[in-house]
């Protein structure tokens, strides 16, 4: 059996917050597939390589499109960001390597990946509490600064 994040008291919680969006309801299966989702976030693996505890890998893909498309992941996110400790908030970037297909989709929305001479790559500008926990964040191209990033964080913080 693969390590699990979520105790009993987390995931009640983490169920009735994904109940109240009105587009999940009580599945028992929810919770392996959920924590196959953290895992799979956790460690890095490939969606095929999910162990099969988590249930099958495609079921466990499709979910996450589906709640991620839905907004039920940025509802939880923005529920537990209500809860941070903000006795001391740090910011900070972190950039993330793209992959060389990931770029000129014909798209409408801003992928934000960026061209630098290290090649293409994404920024992510983070929030986070005194426990490390993320509060907010922005994504941006690769190559711009984090201070660019950073009176915009602040006034998010106000937000939440």
């Amino acid at each position: 059996m693969p390590r699990t994040m979520l105790t009993d008291k987390r995931w009640e919680k983490l169920l009735q917050i994904m109940k109240n969006t009105g587009r999940v309801y009580n599945k028992s299966e929810h919770r392996m597939t959920f924590e196959g989702i953290l895992f799979r976030m956790r460690t890095g693996i490939a969606w095929r390589d999910l162990p099969e505890e988590f249930g099958e890998w495609s079921t466990v893909y499709r979910r996450f499109n589906l709640w991620s498309k839905k907004g039920i992941l940025v509802d939880i996110f923005k529920h537990l960001s209500q809860l941070a400790d903000f006795e001391w908030v740090f910011l900070d970037g972190s950039i993330i390597r793209a992959h060389q297909h990931s770029t000129g989709a014909a798209t409408e929305h801003c992928e934000q990946i960026g061209q630098s001479c290290g090649g293409h790559s994404t920024k992510i500008h983070l929030a986070v509490d005194s426990g490390g926990l993320p509060i907010c964040f922005e994504l941006s191209e690769g190559q711009r600064h984090d201070i660019t990033y950073a009176e915009n964080l602040v006034e998010k913080l106000d937000e939440v």
